[in-house]
């Protein structure tokens, strides 16, 4: 569904090309095209304006996780239930490398800057320390650049990065987010922890501000938490849904609007 989320609020169109839940959705750079894909195993890019597929495609695995490259517009991540990640190119509509790792699901995908390099988050817990949790790719390459990121043993349902500085974080089902550096070899800064708000096992989506000082993440209590990105203290919360809130994401444009979505599906946006 498209929502018009700044002035009336509501829905201004349906798009029905998935026969099971959908579970990603990311807008192409243009704003003109919907990449989506789910449980239904398939990939879709729609055209928002006559609702057509501009791409469709069947995959080996349940979908969780789709990202456009930051610099081609034209290429896409994806990722989900599979030891594999794809790379995408929609002109051709054919795969143009494949990323492997002894992992049963990748959670999420991040590029870093430039699109070099990109990050994975996988299910891939050890017992004595985490192992393979996050990697680190090399784009063009395929290689595997480390997969010795993060030791501590909790999975990290989802990871975001800074707008401004050379920073990511990753939000960890330890109930905290971690903070790492986004340059080789990615260390793990262990005197900030952003910590009061709970994930227990939900896919609790972070995110920075625009100007890069805030932190806001969801929580599994239904709150929205706000954390300050240089002390990592919390600024405020808000108590948004009665189920467990499970993203919040700031305008682009308008940095003051937040959009916040929980469990049970309702979406509501904050001034």
């Amino acid at each position: 569904k498209v929502w018009d989320a700044v002035d009336t609020g509501c829905c201004l169109k349906t798009y029905s090309c998935h026969s099971c839940a959908v579970r990603a959705a990311r807008w192409s750079s243009c704003g003109r095209r919907i990449l989506s894909g789910g449980f239904d195993s398939t990939l879709h890019l729609t055209d928002v304006e006559t609702g057509k597929q501009v791409f469709s495609s069947k995959m080996e695995f349940r979908i969780s996780a789709l990202k456009f490259h930051p610099t081609e517009s034209n290429i896409f991540l994806c990722g989900g239930f599979s030891p594999e990640v794809k790379a995408w190119d929609i002109r051709t509509s054919k795969v143009l490398r494949v990323y492997k790792a002894a992992v049963q699901q990748t959670l999420d995908i991040l590029f870093l800057p430039e699109g070099r390099e990109f990050l994975t988050s996988t299910d891939a817990v050890s017992r004595d320390s985490a192992d393979r949790t996050i990697i680190a790719w090399d784009f063009q390459s395929a290689a595997k650049i480390s997969n010795q990121i993060f030791h501590e043993r909790y999975t990290c349902p989802s990871l975001t990065l800074h707008p401004k500085e050379s920073m990511f974080v990753a939000q960890t089902n330890g109930n905290y987010m971690a903070l790492f550096s986004a340059q080789r070899p990615y260390r793990i800064n262990k005197k900030k922890r952003y910590e009061g708000h709970k994930v227990e096992g939900f896919a609790v989506g972070c995110e920075f501000s625009p100007d890069g000082t805030l932190l806001v993440t969801g929580s599994s209590d239904g709150k929205v938490f706000f954390y300050n990105y240089h002390t990592s203290r919390i600024i405020r919360t808000l108590s948004a849904h009665k189920e467990a809130c499970v993203s919040a994401i700031f305008h682009p444009v308008l940095p003051s609007l937040l959009a916040t979505c929980d469990w049970a599906g309702e979406i509501k946006i904050w001034q």
